[in-house]
């Protein structure tokens, strides 16, 4: 990658809001999200969405980290080959159930309707579309955090800041801090062979503030990133404040997949 940079570190959320799970490798597939990124979400009340014409929501619409940080407490096992999925609550299995099944969703859904049940504006229900993925942007992308990034921020904030607040794909070394930021519309190389563009800057919220270990709202990242970096790092504001440490990525006209 650019300036000699290394990938650290694979991440992909199989389910919206819940956590993530690391990969060794993965294929970048022309116009798609890395595999089953963002694959299933859980509504929160009725949102609107059609299995049948499945298109972007807003994620006000699912069970999502900015205001359920309760999710954090969860440890989440996806199955990618039989898509059955495993809830852990403090290291005991709490449900499993088959996502492609009816019954399978049910056992989900009723485990969501009693573990959430003060923040829901409806009966939760586990969404999924074919080719869709529920991701906080319309089109597809991997997002990229520099890891030199956050690191200014734990200098900034004087606290350690796990990088797996930030929910990205890609977890870069070897850039200077805030060094994505250069990398707007530009082409990158991954690997030997794949090749992506930057198209956005993701925009940060109140998300981050929650402890992906502990489930504690415990930092004002979005805040401090206005306080303390919003002449360095020009970029919209989101919740509560600016904050930007990764960028979307979508594929160019690559006519076969890639492996990163």
């Amino acid at each position: 990658m650019d300036k000699a940079a290394k990938i650290e570190a694979i991440y992909r959320y199989p389910v919206k809001g819940l956590s993530a799970e690391s990969l060794a490798s993965t294929r970048l597939t022309l116009g798609e999200t890395i595999a089953a990124d963002r694959l299933y979400a859980i509504e929160n009340g009725p949102s609107g969405f059609d299995p049948a014409a499945p298109a972007y929501l807003p994620k006000q619409r699912f069970l999502m980290l900015m205001r359920n940080e309760r999710l954090a407490r969860l440890e989440a096992r996806f199955d990618v080959a039989t898509h059955v999925l495993a809830i852990e609550l403090e290291g005991a299995r709490v449900v499993c159930g088959d996502l492609r099944t009816p019954t399978g969703r049910a056992s989900i859904e009723r485990f969501f309707g009693e573990f959430c049940a003060d923040e829901l504006r409806g009966p939760p229900r586990v969404l999924h579309g074919n080719g869709h993925s529920f991701s906080d942007v319309a089109r597809k992308v991997v997002s990229i955090i520099n890891l030199a990034s956050v690191a200014a921020i734990e200098d900034a904030i004087g606290a350690p800041v796990d990088p797996l607040r930030f929910r990205g794909n890609l977890y870069v070394a070897g850039w200077p801090a805030w060094h994505e930021f250069a990398l707007l519309d530009r082409e990158i190389g991954i690997g030997a062979a794949a090749r992506v563009k930057t198209v956005k800057r993701i925009r940060r919220c109140a998300a981050t503030e929650v402890d992906p270990r502990t489930a504690a709202r415990d930092l004002p990242i979005p805040g401090t990133l206005l306080q303390r970096f919003g002449r360095t790092v020009p970029f919209p504001c989101c919740g509560r404040g600016k904050a930007r440490c990764r960028l979307s990525l979508r594929y160019l006209n690559k006519q076969r997949s890639e492996r990163a």
